[in-house]
């Protein structure tokens, strides 16, 4: 394909902008086609019109080994708004805190001591966690693609107050559903390669700035290659050579990569597509799983430390959001009961959490409380539906090209997954390997590879050479800050 031949990419999330971004580096003309009037799709923020603030919809959080969503801030220049930590802070009731951090121990026991020293588990709690990783470094995970990790957690003799204060919180963080209903096989990809692989794969980056600010340069980078992103612009249907607006405008081009939601994408292709193209009747079997936010200011510091894990509370996660520790955000996923309440009652629930596992928070006045209900925040990653997640490429080389957390990428419904998705449309609308564009995994550790830790190669990346990368697409783990970067 020359630069002079067109793509359009419709929808202006992460993976949308990933593709854009990929294709206009590379020369290509691209228009981007975004209903809303902002980027970032469920990743971007907001202007509260009671108190004026930017705030984020959610609290989106990369990890070490984002790989790609680290490359995507690379290609935008925000890289360097990410503030990061190695230490997960574990809050009990009564705020007794426990730090896991990595230590000078390779992977992967470098986690080992800082569990070893957690005072929110048991002796007999910590060796049956090690023998449950043990077996998760091992376990060949696509043989777990069709039960739930509460299967897996069963399989190796899990206690039910280990799955509860320790287990529960990191799927239902990672992957938006309870252990009862997360596709087991995606579990244990979050345990292999964000905890298990690498030492600074669970390193934890925060944006420093409102997430839409990520995303600043975008139009700049499509428009100097002769694209363009048209926001506002409501799409009425798209065929894999046009789109077609809701004002009547009809867009053409070589290629068309939607990255539209799957029950947006429903709504828009033909039924003649659909019959054509298998991958696209899986739109109507897509479930979703609500995450709340909730920001919160307080009169007085709430949280001393960046972000915490409230054991055995209803919310998972706070963050700190100003250097004070005035300003917090509640992180809710899987927040099927909390979508029915009223904000007071909202409020008040947060408030129990926060007042028992802080308690000197309890002398705090609320002084404004902004909940934010993410209904469709992801697609439920059930065992049924794994096995159904549509690839990026069509059958028919001239059939529409997908993109989008719920497209099959290796990952949970997540940001990185969405850019791997992103940039593997681009290199099929180019008819390249996907390797070319996506960024490989961080490499485990040799320690982790002697003791069995299966390789398991991204299904965007079976077709493609071994080292397709170009050397300027590529993020070393040298670009990874390996040490905390603190706002205060």
């Amino acid at each position: 394909m020359t630069a002079r031949q067109r793509v359009l990419v419709a929808g202006g999330g992460v993976a949308g902008i990933a593709s854009a971004l990929a294709l206009a580096q590379l020369g290509v003309q691209v228009t981007l086609v975004e209903t809303r009037k902002k980027l970032g799709g469920r990743a971007t923020s907001f202007t509260d019109v009671r108190t004026g603030e930017h705030l984020d919809n959610c609290q989106h959080v990369v990890l070490g080994c984002c790989t790609n969503y680290l490359d995507f801030l690379r290609r935008l220049g925000s890289l360097d708004k990410l503030t990061w930590t190695r230490e997960q802070y574990w809050i009990e009731r009564g705020g007794r805190t426990s730090i896991i951090r990595p230590s000078f121990l390779p992977a992967p026991t470098h986690f080992s001591l800082s569990v070893l020293a957690a005072r929110f588990l048991s002796i007999r709690e910590k060796l049956a966690l090690a023998r449950a990783m043990n077996a998760i470094l091992r376990a060949d995970r696509s043989r777990w693609t069709n039960k739930a990790f509460a299967d897996f957690l069963a399989s190796v003799g899990q206690p039910p107050r280990l799955i509860r204060v320790f287990w529960a919180p990191v799927v239902i963080s990672a992957c938006n559903l309870p252990c009862e209903r997360c596709c087991a096989s995606s579990a244990l990809q979050v345990f292999q390669e964000g905890f298990i692989a690498n030492a600074h794969a669970a390193d934890v980056g925060v944006s420093r700035v409102p997430l839409v600010e990520l995303y600043d340069r975008a139009e700049s980078i499509i428009s100097a290659a002769g694209g363009s992103i048209r926001l506002g612009a409501s799409i009425q249907s798209l065929t894999p050579r046009s789109i077609t607006l809701s004002t009547g405008e009809v867009l053409n081009a070589d290629k068309v990569i939607s990255t539209l939601p799957a029950e947006r994408l429903r709504e828009v292709v033909s039924d003649e597509l659909i019959a054509s193209d298998p991958r696209l009747s899986v739109t109507t079997r897509v479930a979703h799983s609500p995450i709340l936010g909730v920001h919160m200011r307080f009169d007085r510091p709430i949280l001393s430390t960046p972000h915490a894990v409230l054991v055995d509370a209803n919310v998972q996660w706070l963050f700190r959001k100003d250097d004070e520790g005035k300003s917090i955000h509640a992180v809710i996923s899987a927040a099927d009961d909390w979508l029915p309440l009223t904000e007071e009652q909202v409020a008040q629930r947060v408030l129990s959490d926060l007042h028992a596992h802080i308690p000197s928070s309890a002398q705090a006045k609320l002084e404004w409380v902004r909940p934010v209900k993410e209904k469709r925040a992801t697609f439920a990653l059930t065992p049924d539906f794994e096995p159904l997640r549509p690839g990026v490429m069509p059958q028919n080389p001239e059939g529409l090209i997908l993109a989008g957390d719920w497209v099959q990428s290796g990952w949970p419904a997540t940001m990185e997954g969405a850019v791997r998705t992103g940039y593997a449309a681009a290199a099929a609308a180019l008819s390249r390997p996907a390797g070319e564009l996506v960024v490989r995994d961080m490499p485990p550790s040799r320690l982790c590879r002697l003791l069995g830790l299966r390789s398991v190669p991204s299904p965007l990346l079976k077709d493609s050479p071994a080292d397709h990368t170009p050397p300027a697409h590529r993020t070393s783990i040298a670009q990874i800050p390996t040490t905390p970067v603190l706002t205060s």
